[in-house]
């Protein structure tokens, strides 16, 4: 559909004004990051790489990086593999009260983060302290997985209904086990889809905070250990250097996510056929 000039010219203006609304406020952060002084000033009289310098040779912002990333990695791991198991059960076969699981499924992204820490740290105190289990690293993983599944299983789910069953009976019919049917048939359809998923769970555990708070015990995340020191104006200078690092560490995840689930869109259905053929020999 052509649109005349004027309609361009607003389309334009509105694009503009809600990446402004968007971006505005990160870019004022950002700007702080480089701010002279340590208050909070504007305009900043000057600029300055020292809190960057700083940033990176403290203690505490490296330990509480290395959490995040452990965190997250095992968030998703966790994620990948009971979302991926529950999207097939749903997708590939038909049993009573299969739309009630995948609405609940479903459902823990939705819930208020408060009532899910709180549910995680009554229940963790109650079924882990016996054990002389505390709250920390593994606790924080588990809290986050509750609802990095939710992402995992909507990007296989998806992926696995645009899929045609088809391809699968047919590597059956060909001879080949359910194992290779997976390996050459059904994982290379799912790749991108696998990938991008758990680009997103990543990013979404990486910047959790709500769950993380009920659940960390003495643990600090990168987010926890900003919202520790802001409050604290000798380190305010260094919290915005490490809130620009948040910002680009969680950019990057969601930017190849969003490049795999666009510039790959359809090559995995391409590749069924030769991947049928594939299973079995």
């Amino acid at each position: 559909m052509e649109l005349s000039r004027p309609w361009r010219w607003l389309l334009r203006l509105g694009s503009g004004f809600t990446l402004a609304f968007l971006y505005a406020p990160l870019l004022v952060i950002a700007l702080y990051a480089f701010n002279s002084r340590r208050t909070l000033k504007w305009p900043i009289p000057g600029l300055t790489f020292e809190w960057f310098d700083r940033a990176f040779h403290n203690p505490g912002v490296r330990e509480a990086l290395w959490t995040s990333v452990k965190a997250g990695l095992g968030a998703t791991t966790i994620a990948v593999v009971l979302g991926t198991l529950a999207s097939f059960a749903v997708a590939r076969h038909r049993f009573f009260g299969r739309e009630t699981i995948s609405f609940l499924v479903v459902l823990p992204l939705a819930l208020p983060g408060i009532v899910t820490g709180m549910a995680l740290n009554a229940t963790f105190r109650e079924v882990l302290d016996p054990f002389g289990i505390g709250l920390g690293l593994f606790t924080v993983i588990v809290g986050h997985a509750t609802f990095c599944i939710v992402v995992i299983y909507n990007n296989v789910i998806a992926r696995l209904r645009r899929m045609s069953g088809s391809f699968e009976e047919a590597s059956a019919d060909l001879g080949a086990s359910a194992v290779q049917t997976f390996r050459h048939v059904t994982l290379p359809a799912l790749r991108s889809a696998l990938i991008a998923g758990a680009l997103l769970a990543f990013a979404l555990s990486f910047d959790e905070v709500i769950v993380t708070t009920f659940t960390a015990g003495a643990q600090a995340t990168l987010p926890i250990w900003i919202l520790t020191n802001l409050s604290r104006p000798n380190q305010l200078p260094i919290v915005n250097v490490v809130a620009v690092l948040v910002i680009a560490l969680s950019a990057i995840p969601v930017y190849l996510a969003h490049r795999l689930t666009v510039d790959r869109e359809g090559d995995s259905a391409a590749a069924l056929p030769a991947g049928a053929a594939a299973a079995a020999h």
